[in-house]
């Protein structure tokens, strides 16, 4: 068996909340070895946060918390479009010398829609976090 991609989603706004909710149903579809072990979101009570609460996996409201679940997330997608929360996500990993989580932009969340088929467009935050 490989190994599974451990995978935290920040932000629940227009892109993340259709793209959590893709991602979701790409990973079911498709039986990838991926799993989604945590979200981020400012609103904890969005029919997407409270789906994601209904299946037992952690919602936090303050994203930098992701980071305090050190190398059980793999990679996390950073779908805020917030460049200070970025900065933020980067020095807290680095102050709890986390070397194995890696942060993937919206832009990478926009490469893999481009795999999900017929979807429609994934919608472009007015920022990018940069």
């Amino acid at each position: 068996m490989s190994h599974k991609v451990r995978v935290a989603l920040l932000g629940l706004g227009n892109v993340g909340e259709i793209f959590a909710e893709n991602f979701l149903e790409k990973i079911q579809e498709e039986h990838a070895n991926v799993e989604i072990v945590a979200v981020a979101s400012k609103d904890l009570e969005s029919p997407v946060a409270m789906g994601f609460v209904h299946s037992h996996i952690p919602v936090f409201r303050d994203a930098l918390e992701v980071i305090d679940l050190g190398d059980k997330v793999d990679i996390i997608f950073d779908l805020t479009g917030n460049a200070q929360l970025r900065k933020d996500l980067r020095v807290r990993l680095q102050e709890t010398n986390n070397r194995h989580t890696v942060i993937a932009p919206e832009v990478v969340a926009h490469l893999l829609w481009s795999f999900f088929g017929e979807v429609g467009e994934l919608p472009h935050s007015s920022q990018t976090g940069y």
